[in-house]
């Protein structure tokens, strides 16, 4: 019997036929190569250990691109890119070998038509942190990143975190100062000795602190180049290194204790966004595991309507710019 040619289409009837694959198709009307083609925002999962050692799956977002370097390829194949994230990010534990592996993967399934390849994954990091002085302790989320590169045979990786932390301002402070100074003056006009329980009494109330300074919810935004995949930082790594330059992280869990403390904390490290970026500049030095480093300090400013901000690099000849 004849085939029906109204079938001719359908690819049940044809089961032996293979299916037409257009982005092989060399007819293509403009060719040239491209330095990047693939796909943004794709939904993926991520498999991470948590500080109990349990690993669990995070829900992420990736980047993933090749190059496009046989100009008569009218295009890659993008659901080897979509199939590879999906089979590896769920199937292993999230770290700089897996990236490498999938960069590679990435241009073994373009043989011929692609040579480079990258990647970019985003999401938020739920790090369990205690208060500062009670018993308390609460799930904090750090939004991470995390990319790799393969170009001309050579694999390099970046990583990234925003840390969230308060930054007083030192001008501010000084001003208050003054400000208790003359109200200090003025309540004790004439008085040439003070027992120290007057001055106790005195500093216990809210009309004599007649001024504080202003403080403001601030972030540190870094992205380091890694030297040694092997030797990587982790995340919360790279998230203590921020903290305990600054030494104001913002804190969740909070009773009167934690917040005396975290007054005490301020007070002691005042900043304006300049001297966030040189504490944090000092620390990025000091740490060989990174090869390269920009960090960003943004004060959200509370006196003004715009915000304050620092950027350093590390300085590597065609690393990272401010």
């Amino acid at each position: 019997m004849a085939p029906d040619p109204s079938l001719a289409g359908d690819q049940s009837v044809n089961a032996g036929q293979a299916m037409p694959d257009v982005a092989t198709d060399s007819r293509t009307r403009i060719g040239g190569t491209l330095d990047k083609v693939g796909m943004a925002q794709i939904e993926v999962p991520v498999r991470l250990r948590d500080d109990d050692g349990v690993l669990f799956l995070c829900p992420a977002k990736a980047d993933a691109f090749v190059s496009l370097d046989d100009p008569k390829a009218r295009g890659i194949h993008m659901s080897r890119l979509f199939l590879a994230l999906q089979e590896l990010l769920a199937a292993e534990e999230l770290n700089l070998t897996v990236i490498k592996r999938l960069l590679a993967q990435f241009v073994g399934s373009h043989a011929g038509i692609s040579r480079s390849a990258f990647v970019h994954l985003t999401f938020d990091l739920p790090v369990k942190r205690r208060a500062l002085v009670s018993d308390n302790a609460s799930w904090r989320t750090y939004p991470v990143t995390v990319s790799g590169e393969l170009r001309g045979g050579h694999f390099r990786f970046r990583l990234g975190i925003t840390a969230a932390y308060s930054s007083t301002c030192p001008c501010s402070a000084a001003l208050a100062r003054q400000l208790i100074q003359e109200k200090f003056r003025e309540d004790f006009a004439g008085r040439e000795m003070l027992s120290t329980v007057d001055m106790a009494a005195w500093l216990g109330k809210e009309s004599s602190i007649m001024a504080t300074p202003h403080s403001q919810r601030s972030y540190a935004k870094l992205e380091v180049e890694i030297s040694d995949a092997e030797q990587a930082p982790t995340f919360v790594q790279l998230i203590d290194l921020v903290e305990n330059a600054l030494k104001t992280p913002v804190q969740a869990a909070v009773k009167r204790e934690d917040e005396q403390e975290f007054a005490r904390l301020n007070g002691a490290n005042l900043m304006f966004c300049e001297d966030a970026g040189r504490r944090l500049k000092r620390a990025l030095d000091a740490d060989n595991r990174l090869s390269d480093y920009r960090v960003e300090a943004v004060h959200v400013e509370s006196l003004h309507p715009h915000d304050a901000v620092s950027v350093v690099v590390k300085g590597v000849a065609g690393g990272f710019r401010a």
